[in-house]
């Protein structure tokens, strides 16, 4: 139930969810997100940047986007103080790991899920370093939030419209790349690809770099040369088995796995049908996925053991799931 509703910034909303029944809620990760569902066909995700030692609420904060895809508009054209909203269990894809010190980068709305992490970190003593990238102090969300907590002092805010960008170049904890330290990064899809591309260049490895994104960037390609690019981003036909009847399904190259199962009354479990969010992540029991997600680790594509079926296809002509 949504029990409060203030505002974030000039754009964005903050609201607090408790239990209809006054009950307490599954626990949280720093770094997870709900799926929140707004109507028959509108599920978005959102992240929690509450603490997740709060047991008793989740806190969510939606930058309205009137260009989007209209989830954030009805979000602040409908939701009041008392609705009853139908969430899923908080689930994390983008997890905090052992380190001996974590610089968190966020742009914009980015903020939300380092937010909760600034909290974890924290609480548990731990060092870190908090950037919060925006476009001016109107339009930076959570802002009061981080300059009237304790996290103020662990954190940088840096405003567009006085020149200080990411692009002006990176924190100074990113120039020199250091062994045992975990970088974050979240925000606009051009922000996150701008700043772990010169953190990289700096000589940060991959494994040291974790970010989260809101849509699905480029289809990944396995291979290293333009013709495997262009073949990973091509859509052919294959062939999809169920284990559980053997029955197989075609599926055309202009159709996901998931459009073809759900309309043969196969149940498989969506929520942003773009790959990010991992609600319909499959065990696969045969064949090569073409891994066209943004919630697996390039470890975790290696293995070939799961796919997103919402956007996800094949390289061998049939895959075995687990369904």
């Amino acid at each position: 139930m949504v029990h409060t509703i203030s505002l974030a910034s000039g754009t964005s909303l903050s609201y607090e969810l408790r239990a209809a029944d006054g009950g307490t809620l599954p626990s949280f990760e720093a770094g997870a997100h709900i799926d929140v569902h707004l109507g028959p066909s509108l599920v978005r995700q959102y992240s929690l940047c509450n603490s997740p030692r709060e047991k008793g609420r989740y806190l969510i904060c939606v930058r309205r986007d009137d260009t989007g895809r209209g989830g954030s508009r009805t979000l602040h054209r409908d939701l009041t103080v008392g609705r009853r909203l139908r969430i899923s269990p908080p689930r994390n894809h983008f997890p905090l790991v052992t380190a001996e010190h974590h610089v968190l980068v966020a742009g914009g709305i980015g903020i939300t899920p380092l937010l909760s992490m600034a909290e974890a970190l924290a609480a548990r003593g731990a060092s870190f370093v908090l950037h919060h990238y925006t476009s001016s102090a109107a339009e930076a969300p959570l802002l009061e939030r981080l300059q009237t907590s304790a996290l103020g002092e662990r954190t940088v805010v840096h405003h567009s419209d006085q020149g200080d960008t990411a692009r002006a170049g990176l924190p100074a904890e990113l120039l020199v790349p250091e062994p045992d330290t975990a970088v974050y990064v979240c925000g606009p899809e051009g922000f996150m690809t701008h700043v772990v591309a010169k953190a990289t260049a700096a000589g940060w490895q991959p494994g040291q770099l974790h970010t989260e994104r809101f849509a699905p960037g480029a289809p990944p390609s396995t291979g290293g040369g333009e013709g495997d690019a262009a073949k990973a981003e091509a859509a052919t036909a294959f062939t999809v088995r169920i284990a559980s009847t053997g029955t197989a399904y075609p599926v055309p190259a202009d159709r996901t796995i998931a459009e073809v199962l759900t309309a043969q009354g196969v149940e498989v479990e969506l929520s942003c049908e773009q790959g990010i969010c991992g609600a319909c992540l499959t065990t696969v029991l045969a064949g090569e996925p073409d891994h066209r997600d943004e919630v697996q680790t390039p470890d975790e594509r290696a293995a070939n053991d799961r796919i997103t079926v919402c956007c996800s296809r094949a390289r061998t002509p049939e895959l075995l799931l687990d369904l």
